[in-house]
């Protein structure tokens, strides 16, 4: 009779005896390494391994090119230099992506690892602190954290921080918020809008669905693609309603400019100069000249 062994996996303390070889650790690791990697993927059907005639094809940017056949498919992905995917093979026809399989197969085993596997419930509030003053370098970077932030399906708060008198100009603290939302709005819908509340202003911003991300960047295509045309479309009368307004400018009367009354300066008063009394001036005395008598001669 063999030699009783302790097999590989008993507790300690209660030793079971097996008449067969025990498990190599490694061998059970190896397995278990395997058994994970298959979860993630799911054991997907790729390129050659999918058999069907037609298939339902999503390219690598996400569109639809509806039901082709297989091997136009392959040569799609072929030409992209990608893999084609069977992600949903109970469709009729099954549905096909072209795709990184590789990296694919990365970003699922990420996931499980931090233990959410992409599944409801994983989401958290993420903060998001900005100033009322805040510069556009450093805005910049607070918007590339909270589009990371929503893209993985979080929802973020934004709080603009106040400090000394900086209180007495909220309307910054709300201009910096239109900012923030504005540039997330093809990721994020406003749940809570912005409002004051000592010296913290603070709006709540969540995550919007795949379907709820398409729908709002053809949205905002089909926006930009009427301003433009609108733009295209009317540059005459944009000119002609600018020239108006400049005619108006030019035609309406402007007021001459008061100036204001100077008051002249008080001269001191002059006393007249008295002239001194002009006495009347005097006849002057002429005497009479004697008559001369006739002499006779």
């Amino acid at each position: 009779m063999a030699r009783p062994t302790e097999a590989w996996g008993c507790r300690r303390g209660s030793p079971s005896f097996s008449l067969g070889p025990t498990r190599p650790l490694t061998q059970h690791y190896s397995r278990t390494h395997d058994t994970r990697s298959r979860v993630a993927t799911q054991d997907y059907r790729l390129n050659h391994r999918i058999r069907v005639p037609e298939v339902r094809l999503i390219d690598e940017k996400g569109e639809q090119h509806g039901v082709v056949a297989t091997n136009e498919a392959k040569r799609l992905a072929q030409d992209a230099g990608l893999d084609l995917v069977e992600v949903s093979p109970n469709a009729r026809p099954p549905v096909c992506k072209i795709m990184d399989f590789g990296k694919f197969k990365y970003q699922q085993r990420k996931k499980d690892r931090k233990g959410g596997g992409g599944k409801k419930g994983t989401t958290g509030l993420k903060e998001m602190r900005v100033r009322p003053a805040i510069s556009d370098h450093d805005l910049s970077y607070r918007l590339t954290d909270g589009r990371k932030f929503l893209e993985e399906g979080h929802k973020v708060q934004v709080v603009c921080i106040f400090r000394g008198r900086q209180m007495a100009h909220p309307e910054h603290g709300y201009d910096v918020m239109r900012r923030v939302s504005s540039n997330l709005e093809d990721l994020s819908k406003i749940e809570v809008p912005a409002r004051m509340a000592g010296r913290r202003m603070t709006m709540m911003l969540s995550a919007l669905t795949a379907d709820q991300r398409r729908k709002k960047a053809k949205e905002l295509e089909e926006r930009d693609k009427r301003a433009a045309e609108e733009a295209a479309r009317n540059p005459g009368e944009r000119k002609a309603m600018e020239q108006a307004q400049a005619a108006n400018a030019e035609a309406a009367p402007v007021e001459p400019a008061v100036e204001p009354a100077v008051e002249p300066a008080v001269e001191p008063a002059v006393e007249p100069a008295v002239e001194p009394a002009v006495e009347p001036a005097s006849e002057a005395v002429t005497e009479p000249t004697p008559e001369t008598e006739p002499t006779d001669e």
